[in-house]
């Protein structure tokens, strides 16, 4: 079949004219919903009229080509339709790319704050622990010293009472020989 035949189809031209007097005549036959129908059937016969129209208009402008020079253009033109879609295609790639690269750069730098967090972190844990270790030292020395008194105090407190016995022994013996 060739493009002109493509073109013009008398065989559906009749068909669309047979298809709406059968209309017509079942419109006709019904008579309900007249208005609706009629304006249904002049819309459809416009369609016609407008399809011969551009039917003529087609076959006055249009350039026959023979089939082989016909087969290259719609080979080109599927070609350019399809170098359409790739290239789209790499455009939609492309900003991709650059969203993926740019959430990574933000990963990247996201990571690099979170572990200067974390160094900050390890250094704060460092200088807390060399404090508490400082700390437990002075507490140890205060201990130590506490114990150092506690004993001298308990010593004392020896001396104390052995010096209270000596005094009640000597104040016995004293008390004794002013009785006698």
């Amino acid at each position: 079949m060739t493009s002109q035949t493509k073109l013009k189809d008398p065989r559906n031209e009749k068909s669309v004219k047979i298809q709406l007097k059968a209309m017509e005549e079942r419109e006709t036959e019904k008579g309900k919903g007249g208005e609706r129908w009629n304006a249904a059937i002049a819309n459809l016969s416009e369609m016609a009229t407008n399809l011969e129209s551009l039917q003529k208009l087609l076959v006055k402008k249009a350039v026959y080509v023979d089939d082989e020079t016909f087969a290259k253009a719609s080979l080109s033109s599927e070609q350019a339709r399809t170098i359409k879609a790739l290239e789209q295609r790499v455009e939609t790639l492309e900003r991709e790319l650059d969203a993926a690269i740019s959430a990574a750069a933000r990963a990247r730098s996201e990571k690099r704050q979170a572990e200067a967090g974390q160094k900050a972190a390890e250094l704060r844990a460092l200088e807390i622990t060399k404090e508490l270790e400082n700390t437990t030292k002075v507490f140890e020395l205060h201990m130590e010293e506490l114990r150092a008194k506690q004993e001298e105090i308990s010593k004392r407190d020896k001396e104390i009472k052995l010096l209270e016995a000596i005094i009640q022994t000597l104040g016995g013996k004293e008390s004794r020989s002013t009785i006698g």
